[in-house]
């Protein structure tokens, strides 16, 4: 019987297609089977079998919608029964017809028949209603099918996920944990790459991940290849990298996973590293490998690197493959190796979007917009139509290099193709208006568009932010959430960076609460902005909060709070700060190391910085531009000249930024001559000046009392037109100041139509600089009255006026007003203030209860105060006690072991001053020599106690000599001089004891115009006796004389000086 079937099965269906008429109607074909139905009736026994036969063939498959079903009905007529196979062969039919309404009639009658429960059937009916995206339907079949079996669960899933039906393979999948069917490895393959659409929380793909390894798949490739891309994904690369490691069986997807996880997630280094274990393991490299390894280079822009791959490419044969080559182009582009990147692309056989894209962008970036408006035309002429990435990419050549009418033309194109409302376009059209400056543009655009768009929003806020108007850039944001639309996580930073660049520290904390409420306070972007906003404005407190609060570990957020406390002077702080950052394992990034190499700067921490710098090279940043400069600056500022310059010329693409490292690192060393030199340097190469430039320059002339010098730096300021800003304005004052012009330092101050807290500290401290302690409290009054908040140097100008000039009541209430009425906490420099004005005006146990009554520990220069002031009042108890702290703190120091001897000299003990001067002697410390330098013509003479090498030596002791005898007629008396004794002075000629400042000033008069005043510098304080003389000697010249000593300045005019006797 089974012979019999077999048999006329194969001969009745090639008979049948032979006989069958080609076109065949719905009517013709019911006639064509009642007139021929007798050849084969006495094939009833295999009658099933025949009409099987029918139903296989090609007629029945692709003629029309409908024959399926007719000959199914005609089957029934003839009271044949149709069986499984029967129903595949039609539901066959309706798949290649594409007939869903035919399949829903077969669907139907296999209910009818019974036939339901076939997981065979089901499973094909499956695939029917899947294919006219059926979903509900599918379902409903499988639900229907009676105990499915766990092949069917797994073609179900299996084909869910081809259509992309990742809501629905995970529900099913659920459903299958649920009913206790076990998956096996496909099932779990199928899931994993149905959460890579992030459609599954990452709890669920942990409890997948567990039931895996519960299974015994733990280390099966089939499962594991797509946990580690999902893990990857998902930025859990740790996790993915656990997996690979426990695989035995690695193949190469598996390292192309694990690979191109590495360099999704910033982890390029452990990308390229694995590549090369790869390699040793004799693992045959495909081209996703290779792509993912040469983007891994581009990111870190290991070039070198990525010229070697394509070595191993070109070995490999892989060198045609689309993708691969795609890879390379983007890789020589970023380079900015333009030609080999156009070299690939001309030998591609294939090209696609990505490669046109690639090289578009590549010429984008380094500026070639005309060559990538050219490839765009080639695009097109290529039969290839743009997307809406080639075209972001044009327009991005465009807004970099400003090529407005370009874009413009671009802008007609994007009309005409219909690609106006894309996103993608949109932004980057905005984005090209914005750059080119041309708002207006950019604000009619931006009304066209639809509003629902945030990017757009966002763009405008940062236009109006680069424009500085901060009123219309809120009132953006403001009406973005009028109209419904949420900030998101780039609109916050957008609008915070215009609170910081204006310094608008109240709207920035009214936006970080709105930040608050709408839940982006643990976004990592917007708190990097915050923290960066508060950092730079001042608030480093919140800032570190911020910091502290964060769940992630961004490199960003910590760069930016180091150079924020690098930005405020708190240097310690900063390096303490990278340190922690580099503990908790965070890379840094170029901001980070120059941050922390300009805060060793600060701290003249040569070693440190030097370090530093050694790590920032072995990152791969030696040639990065910031910390360069960083560099300069920190070998300038810690006076090694050489190699300052050395490493200024290492800077290929030196800015203003490096010139301004080496001028500024040189004045703050006190190398104000070679500051001066680089500035000139600077001047020739036509490098523009900008303000920071000028107040560098100036800060050198300042420390240089070079005022003629300074003064020409004025008049280019002027010329330059930045005689109007606030802060050349300070840095004047501050240098007519120390200058000894404090008239024009007044007049350049009041003349000030908008001061800042600086100009007042420069001001109160030139007046209390120059004795004028009354004008200083005076004018630090007016700054309250104003509603100005004094901070730390505010405090220690009014103190040290009060100092000078004797206000001991006034200087302790400003000292204890400090924490009282501002909240300032009184820094070791306010306390020397205290201990010098309690020291001057003789209160010395006074003076030395303060000290030991601090709430800190009294450092040296503390200690130096107190003993100076009792070197002055000749009391040795105290001075001796101050002596031994300073020489525990330093014992190097010279200055403690002159002030002391002198105590002893003065006070006529002179074997306790030979038993010091031999202890220091012994110790090797040296005793800074007293010294004067005065400016005649152009060049700066100094002079030394006792000078007799000045060319000039003769009439200037004999000038001398007669205004000697000219002061004494008026009542001058030189005082003894108290430091040796009487056998001493005996013993050496007189004039080897006269001091520099009276030579200085002697050569002054003999050589400077009647008209011009005699300003004079020294180093050391001023003694009474030559205090008294120059007194003396301007009233018999009539002249005006300025000596700037160690501590203030002295006016002395018609013989008497600012200071009143009292300094």
């Amino acid at each position: 019987m089974v012979a019999c079937s077999v048999s006329l099965r194969g001969s009745l269906s090639n008979s049948l297609l032979h006989h069958f008429p080609r076109n065949i109607t719905h009517r013709s074909s019911c006639k064509y089977f009642h007139g021929n139905v007798g050849k084969f009736k006495s094939a009833r026994s295999c009658s099933t079998a025949i009409w099987d036969a029918l139903d296989e063939s090609p007629v029945v498959q692709n003629e029309g919608n409908g024959k399926g079903i007719d000959f199914l009905y005609l089957m029934e007529e003839r009271g044949i029964r149709a069986n499984v196979q029967t129903y595949l062969w039609l539901f066959e039919g309706c798949l290649n017809s594409g007939s869903l309404f035919d399949a829903k009639k077969l669907h139907a009658k296999i209910f009818k028949s019974g036939f339901d429960w076939e997981h065979v059937l089901g499973s094909r009916l499956i695939d029917i209603y899947l294919a006219h995206d059926e979903i509900d339907n599918a379902i409903k079949v499988f639900d229907d099918i009676p105990s499915p079996s766990d092949s069917l669960w797994k073609e179900v899933i299996s084909r869910l996920l081809s259509k992309k039906l990742a809501s629905q393979v995970l529900a099913l999948f659920s459903r299958l944990i649920t009913e206790n069917v076990t998956p096996n490895e496909s099932t779990f393959a199928s899931v994993l790459r149905a959460c890579s659409g992030g459609k599954a929380s990452f709890r669920f793909i942990e409890q997948i991940h567990g039931m895996i390894i519960h299974h015994g798949f733990g280390s099966s490739p089939v499962v594991c290849n797509p946990l580690i891309d999902l893990y990857s994904k998902n930025g859990h690369v740790d996790r993915a990298k656990l997996v690979f490691e426990r695989l035995f069986l690695r193949n190469s997807i598996s390292w192309v996973a694990m690979i191109s996880g590495f360099s999704q997630n910033g982890r390029e280094d452990e990308a390229i590293l694995l590549f090369c274990q790869m390699h040793k393991s004799a693992v045959v490299p495909t081209p996703y490998v290779f792509s993912s390894v040469l983007s891994a280079c581009t990111k870190i822009e290991s070039f070198k690197l990525g010229e070697q791959l394509h070595g191993f490419i070109v070995k490999w044969g892989l060198s045609s493959e689309t993708f691969v080559c795609n890879a390379l182009m983007t890789l020589y582009s970023r380079w900015g190796n333009l030609i080999a990147a156009e070299q690939i692309f001309s030998k591609m056989h294939h090209r696609d979007r990505i490669s046109y894209n690639s090289l578009i962008s590549g010429l984008a970036q380094c500026g070639f917009s005309d060559r990538a408006l050219q490839l765009f035309e080639e695009m097109q002429l290529d039969c290839m139509k743009p997307d809406s990435v080639t075209v972001a990419s044009l327009l991005s050549a465009c807004a970099s290099v400003g090529a407005g009418p370009k874009g413009k033309q671009l802008h007609s194109y994007v009309i005409k193709t219909g690609m106006s409302s894309d996103l993608i376009i949109e932004g980057s059209l905005l984005d090209l208006y914005v750059k080119c400056y041309d708002i207006e543009t950019a604000r009619e655009f931006f009304l066209t568009t639809e509003t629902e768009n945030v990017v757009l929003w966002n763009v405008m806020l940062v236009a109006y932010g680069q424009l500085g108007n901060l009123s219309e850039s809120y009132r953006i944001f403001l009406q973005m959430q009028i109209e419904g639309l949420m900030p998101n996580q780039y609109t916050y930073p957008s609008i915070l960076r215009t609170c910081t660049s204006l310094g608008a520290l109240d709207l920035g904390e009214q936006i970080h609460t709105q930040v608050i409420k709408t839940g982006f306070h643990f976004n990592v972007y917007v708190c990097s902005v915050l923290i960066d906003m508060y950092a730079k404005l001042g608030e480093l407190d919140t800032a570190r909060g911020i910091l502290k609060r964060l769940r992630e570990e961004d490199v960003v957020s910590w760069t930016a709070m180091i150079a924020g406390y690098t930005q405020h002077d708190f240097f310690t702080e900063a390096l303490k700060l990278f340190q922690e950052m580099e503990d908790q394992g965070i890379r840094s990034d170029n901001i980070g190391f120059s941050s922390a190499i300009s805060a060793c700067a600060g701290i003249q921490a040569l070693n440190q910085g030097q370090q530093i710098h050694a790590q920032s090279y072995v990152s791969g940043y030696s040639e990065d531009l910031s910390i360069g400069n960083a560099l300069v600056s920190l070998y300038a500022r810690c006076g090694r000249a050489q190699d300052a310059y050395l490493a200024f010329e290492k800077i290929d693409a030196k800015d203003n930024i490096s010139w301004n490292a080496l001028i500024s690192g040189f004045a703050q060393s006190g190398h104000c001559e070679e500051a001066l030199q680089v500035f000139s340097q600077m001047n020739q190469a036509g490098v523009e000046a900008n303000l920071f430039t000028f107040g560098s320059a100036v800060s050198a002339t300042a420390n240089m009392a070079n005022i003629k010098q300074g003064k020409q730096i004025h008049a280019m300021m002027i010329k330059n037109g930045y005689d109007s800003e606030i802060e050349a304005s300070n840095v004047l004052i501050t240098l007519y100041s120390k200058c000894g012009s404090i008239e024009d330092a007044g007049r350049e101050f009041f003349e000030m139509p908008e001061k800042s807290v600086v100009s007042w500290n420069a001001m109160i401290t030139g007046y209390s600089q120059h004795g004028y302690g009354s004008e200083a409290v005076s004018l630090f009054e007016d700054m309250k009255r104003l509603g100005l908040r004094p901070n730390h140097v505010t405090f220690v100008g009014v103190l040290s006026a009060c100092s000078h000039v004797g206000l001991v009541n006034e200087g302790l209430s400003y000292f204890n007003s400090m924490s009282k009425e501002h909240g300032l906490v009184p820094k070791p420099e306010h306390y020397v203030c205290v201990v010098d004005l309690l020291g001057r005006a003789g209160l010395l146990h006074r003076a030395r209860e303060f000290i030991e009554e601090m709430p800190i520990e009294p450092d040296a220069m503390i200690w130096r105060t107190l003993l100076s002031a009792c070197t002055v009042r000749k009391n040795i108890e105290i001075g001796e006690f101050a002596a031994r702290h300073l020489l525990e703190l330093e014992p190097e120091d010279s200055a403690t072991y002159v002030l002391l001897s002198n105590i002893y000299a003065v006070s006529g003990k002179w074997d306790y001053r030979d038993r010091t001067r031999q202890m220091m002697k012994e110790r090797g410390v040296r005793k800074e020599p007293g010294r004067s330098w005065i400016e005649v013509k152009n060049s700066i003479h100094a002079f030394f106690v006792g000078d007799r090498l000045h060319p000039l030596a003769e009439q200037i002791y004999d000038y001398l000599d007669d205004l000697n005898k000219r002061a004494a007629e008026i009542g001058y008396v030189k005082e003894r001089y108290n430091l040796l004794n009487d056998v001493e002075q005996g013993e050496k000629d007189p004039t080897a004891y006269i001091h520099s400042e009276k030579l200085a000033i002697t050569f002054g008069l003999l050589s400077l115009s009647n008209t011009m005043p005699v300003r004079v510098i020294k180093n050391l304080r001023v003694c009474n006796d030559c205090h008294n003389w120059i007194k003396f000697v301007s009233k018999i010249s009539n002249r005006a004389i300025v000596v700037r000593d160690a501590y203030r300045f002295h006016h002395f005019e018609g013989g008497v000086c600012s200071c009143k006797d009292y300094w």
